[in-house]
């Protein structure tokens, strides 16, 4: 198994300069105040493509030699990335194959084909995307370029974390959403090899809390079947994932679609900023008292890792009420 360095992230960090934006770091006052930290927002959702996604897509398609990029490039996602590889290839001028699940939102399906990639449906299970891609693959010769278990897209992703680093190196707490922990593994790396004190946490669906159950466990476990509006994180560790994330998070938190919900739309209305719900899921996790004893009265960066919303399905129109979580005067420590 390939290993990824902090070095392969500041290699990438050079390939991919001129192609991707390099997204602000934002504050709020009010959300700040309500949690009592210093909090930061790093916003991808301003990247291109809409996601962080395209860092590591344009890292591992610029990475391949000419005689293999050629050939072009296929992958399966929900989404982000499949529309990522796309715009990647297109710049590069070879084709990309995006093999989607019937159920994708259908902005991210119009995106995939409004930037010349491939379209192939399939079914809505991780063994029916890895089975047509295998098929694609055979019949075409195009390099798999893995949503996240690739090397090449894990370092590219950790290239928002060199960019956080440079806006606030005194950073003592890192929060960002996990599926299949491309984004946190190259995070980690990039920001704990600078700051080794900061503490980054994950904050996962509990409709597809296989990231959980595994840390906890210390064993990866399997994703099965997945209930969450979340779309962008129904996605199981990886083996290279679980390794890095085992070694550098502190912990996974579980958050219910229901406060998902409800803190993208708090967003929206405090920010003026069009996230999904896969992205708040991480601010919805700072309000969590497991996580929100640790943030108070430091300086707290949240990675709003995407903004590809089906406007004319969102999520709160359908949702369930918001319960906040109880809360004790007096929380015991985590075991």
């Amino acid at each position: 198994m390939e290993e990824v360095t902090h070095s392969d992230i500041l290699d990438a960090a050079t390939r991919i300069c001129s192609l991707i934006h390099h997204t602000p770091l934002l504050s709020c006052a009010s959300l700040a105040q309500k949690l009592d930290c210093q909090l930061w927002f790093k916003c991808e959702h301003f990247q291109r493509t809409g996601s962080f996604k395209f860092r590591g897509a344009c890292n591992a398609v610029f990475s391949l030699p000419p005689g293999v990029a050629e050939r072009g490039v296929l992958t399966h996602s929900s989404g982000n990335h499949g529309q990522a590889l796309a715009r990647a290839a297109a710049l590069r001028r070879i084709p990309a194959y995006v093999i989607m699940p019937e159920g994708a939102v259908q902005t991210k399906v119009e995106a995939v084909l409004a930037f010349g990639g491939k379209l192939i449906r399939c079914g809505n299970s991780l063994d029916d995307r890895e089975r047509v891609a295998a098929a694609v693959a055979s019949e075409t010769g195009a390099h798999l370029v893995h949503p996240y278990d690739d090397p090449s897209v894990i370092a590219g992703q950790g290239t928002v974390g060199l960019e956080l680093l440079e806006r606030l190196p005194e950073v003592d707490v890192v929060v960002a959403p996990v599926g299949g922990g491309g984004l946190l593994s190259g995070v980690c790396l990039a920001v704990h090899a600078q700051n080794p004190r900061a503490r980054i946490y994950a904050a996962e669906p509990r409709g597809a809390d296989d990231a959980a159950r595994s840390l906890r466990s210390g064993y990866r476990q399997s994703l099965g079947q997945t209930d969450t509006v979340a779309d962008g994180l129904r996605a199981q560790l990886s083996e290279r994932t679980f390794a890095i994330l085992r070694q550098h998070l502190e912990d996974v938190v579980v958050v219910d679609d229901t406060a998902t919900v409800h803190f993208m739309r708090l967003l929206w209305q405090r920010t003026k900023w069009v996230v999904e719900a896969s992205a708040a899921v991480a601010f919805a996790a700072l309000h969590e008292p497991a996580l929100s004893r640790h943030c108070r009265g430091k300086h707290v960066a949240v990675i709003l890792t995407g903004g590809n919303v089906d406007l004319d399905r969102l999520s709160w129109l359908v949702s369930r009420p918001y319960a906040p979580p109880l809360r004790r005067e007096h929380q015991e420590e985590d075991l």
